[in-house]
């Protein structure tokens, strides 16, 4: 073959799953969750070992490497490459059987991890490593890099629980391996014979969490010569896993959680061996300065903690009479285990960012002592840190050695990566000389492979190459790891970005800055009970592009330039985001708060720059003002008949034109409401959708409030100009929003003016918003688009819901005894920005029963109306939300505070939503 477009057409011709070697998909796996970033030539996703034995034939034949990937959240840099990506996970996922009486199951290696737990845990068992990617991280994966997580204190780690492998090396070749020689590839044996003195006194022994390097004392005799042991932590070096046969262990039926509190991260490290006799299930460790204020709250008394789980009630009294600590708390029920546990999980997350806002970067993520050493291996480790002026966070399993911390690195200037070279360079000493393992978790990759020889010795180290070579003697497989590695300096993703003091002030360093963020941990990509609100279109599609990882990853090549070059105006970006419904999930899901809805906003703004725009951009885009000039000529009437019958244009044609209300809430308005009631002051923010189309919604909210002994006025008084600027700003015409915010600022809060609160200006009361996307963007939007406008944080800062203003103002009222069931939907943006703890605790006060739904609806403001997106806003609302409300009983009250929400209840489900004022006001 003579080049890239000759290799794709091999493929294309002798595998029958997908082939694409286009910008796109080159883009989408140029990174995983590491500090590294290598550009394939393209990407190949098989559909069975056939596939992938015919593809390492072409690349071999071909001279090009091969890299397997599954969920893409390693750490160290393992699952990119410079050839051909195998993307396992869009169709070789399959639990292909489940014994539970032998307690195997057999997998492929797409299969990601929680499903293979779902369809255990109905016989009583699970799978035992259980890395914190756990929703989304694959069994090839775990595999590759031999993943641990949490509970290898009882169960260990993922090589302890693999019994075969079905194994394609590079060329095609298949082999099937377990214990024992046979499926061995020609040389091995022989391999281990004549180096069995190095493999007996020169690996590390007694040290549960050695990860680092190739596994080969495993093949010695007394060990029982087992292959797929061996194989496992591989790292996609030797060859690609196409089935593994594992094994299950029993699941504690009731299993009890014992949070310890320490005076300090040494004194809990000190502790965590002393707890091993006992048996606990984990052994997890954790530090003050990882843990925000809220979360302290739940967590005992202490600047540490341990989370230790122990398999019964019995066993967690004797693990808190043991442990000599300065606080404990048990906790036996499954919902308060799972709130505190996720306080652990998205550490991975929340590590990587400091107080002040920095970021810290993997790359000394998981290195391990033994246990007994770990409290003195912290001190130092501390110290080294501030020796290099260095801030990071530790945590992790401490009950195993095993260290995970993210540290604020300079991975952009010439000087911070050599101080990144240097640190490195003496943490790898410091952790060999507390006689620990490079890797304890997540394999070596380009990150430590460079070290190995400090940890081993340039004998082993020469060994493992050999080892490889006996397997993939053409060295086509993951190249640059593990064995006759790449430096650990080199290929740095933020290298290519516009980063750093040279970098222009302008949206291409503030977007960079921001799309860096992203550090691939892949949460975005969870499904099932695990997911929350975020990317609702990636659970519908499946779908890379469509995460906000993925997103976030096109448009980090966007800036780039070089495999996506025509930057803001790219057909990939614009694809990719176009399925973004806004619903600024991942502002609070993604554990490092990506804002993929501001980002699409800012994209949008630019991509359209000096274009017509598609006409739903006018039509819903420009909603606010063509609802008033129709209010203003009194023609709702006649819109509503004229769009019954004929379509509008910029609308999906699956969708019926919403109704507008015959007059605007506002011209009904007469203040007070009550003149009877003077209680404290509370201004209510004329949204475009209570106005003009829900205003029963807004009369409801007065009633309410008034009944509460709240004194209620219009914001802005009578001034029609007010607007939040979210239909603008969902279409990215960012200089509308501003030019609309200004406006709005200038009725609501002129300085010295009326309406504001003495010479310095300012809201004077709290400003009520009934609709949560416009409360959101009030808070979040406002000042992000307006930051040199003090009015405009001060305006933001003012902004309350419904149940929120209830709650402060008016602390005493009891609200009518409702006694009835409900469903529906949490607003998205209520979800991620505003939070929804006010509206549980009303409607628990109100006798209001059951849960609403998670997800997303669907419609998200102007995406379900807009052209082309029907089936996927439909497929959002069967995720979660339709499927409960035909479970629910019939007089359940569906209750929904959105206004798109309870459009797409109506309009998919053919049932009236009430928001929350509307229900309390039929109870008054």
């Amino acid at each position: 073959m003579t080049g890239t477009g000759d290799l794709e057409r091999a493929l294309r011709v002798e595998l029958r799953g997908e082939v694409d070697f286009g910008a796109a998909a080159r883009a989408l796996t140029t990174m995983d969750a590491s500090n590294y970033r290598r550009v394939p030539l393209g990407v190949v996703a098989p559909r069975d070992a056939e596939d992938v034995a015919a593809a390492l034939r072409v690349c071999a034949d071909a001279g090009v490497p091969v890299v397997p990937r599954g969920g893409g959240t390693s750490i160290a840099g393992q699952a990119t490459g410079t050839g051909v990506v195998l993307d396992l996970t869009r169709h070789m996922n399959a639990l292909v059987s489940l014994d539970p009486a032998a307690r195997t199951a057999v997998v492929q290696p797409g299969l990601v991890l929680d499903r293979l737990r779902d369809a255990a845990r109905p016989h009583g068992l699970t799978f035992g490593p259980d890395p914190s990617t756990h929703s989304r991280c694959t069994l090839g994966g775990m595999i590759g890099n031999n993943a641990c997580g949490a509970h290898s204190v009882a169960w260990g780690t993922t090589a302890d629980n693999v019994h075969e492998l079905a194994v394609t090396t590079y060329g095609g070749a298949a082999h099937r391996i377990g214990t024992g020689w046979a499926g061995a590839p020609t040389g091995l044996r022989d391999l281990v014979a004549q180096n069995l003195e190095p493999l007996r006194t020169g690996m590390p022994r007694d040290l549960a969490r050695r990860i680092s390097g190739y596994a080969l004392d495993a093949l010695l005799p007394e060990r029982g010569v087992r292959l797929a042991r061996a194989f496992c932590g591989s790292e996609g070096t030797l060859g690609v896993v196409t089935e593994a046969v594992v094994r299950l262990v029993e699941a504690p039926p009731a299993p009890v959680l014992v949070v310890l509190g320490y005076a300090d991260e040494g004194a809990a490290a000190d502790a965590a061996a002393g707890l091993l006799p006992l048996g606990p299930l984990t052994v997890e460790g954790m530090a003050a300065d990882l843990v925000g204020d809220a979360e302290a709250g739940s967590l005992p008394r202490g600047g540490a903690w341990l989370f230790v789980e122990a398999r019964d009630a019995g066993a967690a009294r004797e693990t808190v009479r043991a442990a000599d600590a300065l606080d404990a708390r048990v906790i036996a029920d499954p919902a308060g285990q799972r709130a505190l546990w996720r306080i652990r999980e998205d550490a991975a997350g929340t590590a990587t960012r400091g107080p002040d806002g920095r970021m810290a970067w993997p790359g000394w993520e998981d290195c391990a002592v033994p246990p007994a050493r770990l409290g003195a291996y912290l001190r130092e480790f501390r110290a080294l840190l501030a020796a290099h002026g260095l801030r990071g966070t530790p945590y992790g399993h401490f009950g195993e050695g095993c260290v995970h911390v993210r540290i604020d690195f300079d991975l952009v200037s010439a000087a911070g990566v050599a101080r990144f070279r240097t640190f490195s360079e003496e943490l790898a000493d410091l952790v060999v000389s507390h006689g620990g393992s490079l890797s304890g978790e997540h394999g070596d990759g380009q990150a430590r492979a460079e070290l190995l020889p400090r940890m081993y010795g340039p004998e082993l180290v020469r060994l493992f190459g050999a080892y490889k070579d006996v397997w993939d003697p053409a060295g086509g497989m993951n190249p640059g790891m593990l064995a006759r590695p790449a430096r650990l300096d080199e290929n740095l993703r933020f290298a290519v970005l516009p980063l750093g003091e040279g970098a222009a002030p302008g949206p291409e360093g503030g977007l960079a800055r921001e799309v860096a963020r992203c550090v691939g941990v892949a949460k975005c990509r969870s499904t099932g009970p695990a997911a929350d609100v975020m990317c609702p279109s990636y659970r519908v599609t499946g779908e890379e592009r469509h995460s906000t990882r993925g997103r976030a990853r096109l448009l980090h090549e966007m800036l780039a330039g070089e495999i996506v070059t025509d930057g803001w105006r790219s057909a990939e970006v614009h694809e990719a985001l176009d399925l973004c419904l806004g619903c600024k999930g991942c502002r609070s899901d993604c554990p490092v708060g990506v804002d993929m809805a501001a980002y699409k906003s800012e994209f949008l703004h630019r991509h359209w720059a000096g274009r017509i725009r598609p006409l739903a951009h006018y039509t819903m885009g420009g909603l606010p003002q063509w609802l008033r000039l129709i209010a203003a000529l009194r023609a709702a009437p006649l819109v509503n008949a004229v769009g019954r019958v004929v379509p509008v244009p910029g609308l999906a044609r699956e969708r019926s034109l919403p109704r507008l209300a015959r007059a605007p809430f506002g011209r009904e308005w007469r203040e007070p409401f009550a003149p009877g009631v003077d209680g404290p002051e509370v201004l209510l923010w004329p949204d475009t959708f209570t106005e003009h189309l829900s205003p029963q919604v807004g009369r409801a909210a007065v009633r309410v409030l008034e009944a509460a002994g709240l004194r209620v006025s219009r914001a802005g008084g009578r001034s029609t100009a007010l607007c939040c600027g979210l239909t603008y700003v969902s279409t990215g015409r960012l200089d509308r929003a501003r030019a609309v915010l200004r406006r709005t600022l200038d009725a609501v809060d002129p300085v010295g003016g009326p309406g504001a609160a003495g010479e310095g200006g300012g809201v004077r009361a709290p400003v009520v918003v009934l609709e949560p996307s416009c409360a959101a963007a009030l808070r979040t939007d406002l000042p992000a688009l307006l930051p040199d406008d003090p009015r405009a944080a001060r305006l933001a800062a003012s902004v309350r819901t419904f149940a929120q203003v209830l709650e402060e103002r008016a602390p005493r009222w009891r609200p009518p005894r409702l006694d009835r069931a409900v469903v529906g939907q949490t607003h998205c943006h209520q979800h991620a920005v505003l939070g929804d703890g006010a509206e549980r605790r009303l409607r628990e006060r109100a006798g209001l029963t059951g849960g609403l739904s998670g997800g997303c609806c669907g419609l998200a403001g102007n995406f379900g109306f807009e052209p082309g997106h029907h089936e996927v806003s439909v497929a959002c609302a069967e995720e979660q939300l339709l499927p409960a409300l035909r479970a629910a009983d019939a007089g359940t009250a569906v209750l929904a505070d959105g206004y798109s929400c309870r459009t797409q209840i109506a309009q998919l489900g053919g049932q009236r939503a009430l928001h929350l004022a509307e229900l309390l006001a039929e109870g008054l």
